[in-house]
């Protein structure tokens, strides 16, 4: 006896639409099944919405029609938060090396063109960005008149992998160990003032001078003003004073123009000085003394840490690296 079972398997025609239901499933599966690594990556729907550049809307459908396919709930779901579920974040983790090869594979063949091609974002932070990074865009997008550049400036440290940035331009100290950074250029603190200002008041020579003095600082959340000096040259003495501050802001620049129309002494990173200072708007004082601690000592790049990278994101950095060569006070 032929069972129903066997003629199905042996009849060409019924191989072939079984085959193209196969087909059909797994290409339905594809995109929601991405979407969902998205929306674990980003930790919302908006976010991961802007991410693949899609509407909320169809980010929402996408997950609800994987969820239906799945025929177990895949995220949950409060007035506050986006979770996955037990058997969400298992899917997630089970497919998320494919995608990163496809990711890495996709990024191999692109790059075999001759030029770079695609989507490239940066974030920067404010003062930063808009005084040194923006600057330099314009000779980058001529070289590599394929790449489209998108620069968000935001002095909020944002997170690469879960915003979608390529890189981030980071003054700091200490990069985070979490990514690859680059390092682009030394930077500096100077302490500078308006002539102005010095002549009203006179110079300071020694940190303890700037207690008879009024300053201008850069705003930080729970920090008492107060700046830490150390001897250039033969002496290395160091010194922290507590500074009386008529003005705070959380932006350089901000601070360099309110040095500037003489409000008093202002310690400034080189990149934001560097203006009023050619422009003899500013001088230096207590050129003998190096602050330190108030801001970051080098310009770095950070990438994601992946096996492969975009030619595109190469060839920027480099192009900032070549550009900051020298510093900012070279």
């Amino acid at each position: 006896m032929i069972s129903l079972f066997s003629c199905a398997n042996n009849n060409p025609l019924m191989r072939r639409t079984n085959l193209d239901k196969s087909d059909a499933r797994g290409e339905a599966l594809w995109s929601p099944i991405h979407s969902l690594s998205a929306l674990a990556a980003a930790g919302s729907y908006t976010a991961a919405a802007q991410r693949l550049r899609i509407s909320k809307a169809a980010m929402s459908q996408r997950i609800a029609e994987l969820e239906r396919m799945a025929g177990v709930p895949l995220v949950m779901r409060t007035t506050r938060s986006v979770r996955l579920t037990e058997a969400g974040q298992q899917l997630v983790e089970a497919t998320r090396e494919a995608f990163e090869q496809i990711e890495r594979s996709f990024a191999g063949v692109r790059d075999l063109a001759e030029s770079p091609r695609g989507l490239l974002r940066v974030t920067a932070p404010v003062a930063l960005g808009r005084q040194q990074i923006a600057p330099l865009l314009p000779s980058f997008a001529r070289a590599c008149p394929d790449v489209r550049l998108e620069l968000d400036l935001s002095d909020r440290l944002v997170t690469l992998a879960q915003e979608g940035f390529d890189v981030a331009i980071r003054h700091t100290a200490a990069p985070p160990e979490t990514h690859v950074a680059v390092t682009l250029c030394e930077t500096r603190s100077l302490l500078v003032a308006s002539r102005a200002y010095l002549r009203r008041n006179g110079s300071p020579v020694h940190p303890r001078d700037l207690a008879a003095h009024t300053c201008v600082h850069y705003l930080r959340a729970g920090e008492s003003p107060a700046w830490t000096f150390q001897g250039v040259g033969r002496s290395r003495e160091r010194v922290t004073v507590p500074i009386r501050s008529v003005f705070a802001a959380n932006n350089s620049e901000v601070l360099r123009e309110a040095a500037m129309e003489g409000m008093g002494i202002a310690l400034l990173p080189d990149f934001s000085a560097q203006a009023g200072l050619r422009a003899g708007r500013l001088v230096q004082v207590m050129p003998q003394w190096q602050a330190v601690g108030a801001f970051g000592e080098h310009i770095y790049a950070l990438r994601p840490y992946s096996p492969g990278v975009p030619r595109a994101v190469q060839l920027f950095i480099e192009h900032l690296r070549t550009a900051l060569a020298g510093g900012f006070m070279g």
